[in-house]
């Protein structure tokens, strides 16, 4: 409900507009976490994400680390672990695995960006995939 609010009030009039738009997480995340984390249906989040949200994102980009490499990143933060954070690495494998799939399956739209390099290292890959994007949707 909350996606589709936020597709409603915010995503689509800026699309109108026609503004970019930039989301740390969309779809693809129900069908990783709650589908293959969570075992929910994937069919039943694919009716979901067609009815409630009813688009999906122009560009994606998955900034893919091995499980292990990610939690030595996390647990290296000073936060205390939420719910999703205090899962066993099972769950972060099939997640992982989930997001892969759907990488492969829709090349189009994702673009995979090796995160086990330095922050440096991912940002000019995130850098140089959006501008490759951009210059496919705007030609000259």
């Amino acid at each position: 409900a909350a996606r589709a609010q936020h597709v409603r009030q915010v995503i689509r009039p800026a699309l109108q507009r026609g503004a970019y738009v930039l989301s740390d997480r969309f779809t693809d995340s129900s069908f990783a976490y709650q589908g293959a984390g969570r075992g929910l249906d994937l069919q039943w989040i694919a009716d979901l994400e067609k009815r409630a949200v009813g688009l999906q994102p122009g560009l994606t980009l998955l900034l893919d680390v091995d499980v292990a490499i990610g939690r030595a990143r996390a647990n290296g933060r000073d936060l205390w672990p939420d719910r999703i954070e205090s899962e066993q690495d099972d769950f972060f494998q099939r997640v992982r695995a989930q997001f892969r799939q759907r990488a492969q399956q829709d090349s189009q739209r994702f673009r995979l960006i090796d995160a086990s390099q330095d922050q440096a290292g991912v940002a000019a890959q995130v850098r140089s995939a959006v501008a490759a994007w951009l210059e496919q949707e705007l030609p000259a």
